[in-house]
């Protein structure tokens, strides 16, 4: 099944469900009070009227946490010139960086900024130190996200918060499907484009840790709720592995795409 959160003909904002017949209004304003309030698996029950969307808006704008993989494939990491991990390379981000899949990516002019398209994954129910089985059952389903990375404040240190948490700058959606009908383990495709011209290409397939892996990781040290979302690393092509490096340009437009789940696209604004 699909969820999103859309704006509807009267304005409103509503969480809402598309079992296959088009969308329909859920009782919450939004995917995170949604989840909040009702069991992942309870969408047939509480489907409401049909409501044909005017905009598909951030679908998750209130996640407790937001836990990131960074290095997770293994073209990616040596690209970077790095060994492949033992254990995943992990970073947290604000509800604050999350925009909408067409909101403008808005940033302070003088930063050398990145791409990096990923997989995110959204947990459904609570979980605390929950082996892969668990974790694997507790994922409520997958969505698109773009981890843009300020990479000059990135490399200030050997930690990577102060370069990855930028406000306004993460786009995820515009979609969310369940894992009924995307299955990362078996491969979907992951590709980024800048002003039109693909700078990566991968498949999920080649992820070090998978979702399930990521999930039950996290949560061996920190609970995990409904809403909350695990972003799973980037492939190869960001623009700080290429000779010289290259970084988003103020009006880039970059788009974020995986297959079954849609495509994001921001334009970059610097003010």
């Amino acid at each position: 099944m699909r969820f999103a959160t859309v704006t509807g003909a009267d304005g409103r904002s509503t969480a809402a469900a598309d079992p296959g017949d088009g969308w329909r209004r859920l009782p919450a304003p939004h995917l995170s009070a949604y989840l909040a309030e009702f069991p992942a698996a309870s969408a047939q029950n509480v489907l409401g009227e049909r409501i044909e969307p005017t905009a598909l808006t951030l679908p998750l704008p209130e996640p407790r946490k937001v836990v990131c993989c960074g290095l997770n494939y293994a073209d990616h990491i040596l690209e970077m010139g790095r060994e492949l991990p033992a254990h995943p390379t992990l970073f947290a981000k604000y509800a604050d960086t999350l925009i909408g899949p067409t909101d403008d990516i808005t940033l302070p002019p003088g930063l050398n900024v990145d791409w990096e398209a990923e997989l995110a994954v959204v947990v459904g129910t609570e979980i605390r130190g929950a082996d892969r089985d668990e974790a694997a059952a507790a994922i409520f389903g997958y969505t698109v996200a773009n981890d843009v990375s300020v990479r000059d404040w990135q490399k200030r240190t050997l930690q990577w918060f102060q370069g990855k948490a930028w406000d306004h700058s993460t786009p995820i959606g515009p979609i969310v499907v369940t894992p009924d009908e995307l299955d990362p383990v078996a491969g979907v495709e992951v590709v980024c484009r800048v002003d039109g011209v693909e700078r990566q290409r991968g498949t999920t397939s080649q992820l070090v840790f998978d979702a399930a892996a990521l999930v039950a990781y996290v949560s061996t040290f920190t609970r995990l709720r409904p809403g909350d979302l695990v972003l799973t690393g980037t492939p190869s092509g960001v623009g700080m592995g290429m000779t010289p490096p290259v970084f988003l340009t103020d009006g880039a437009v970059l788009e974020t795409e995986i297959t079954g789940l849609g495509v994001l696209r921001n334009r970059v604004v610097f003010r």
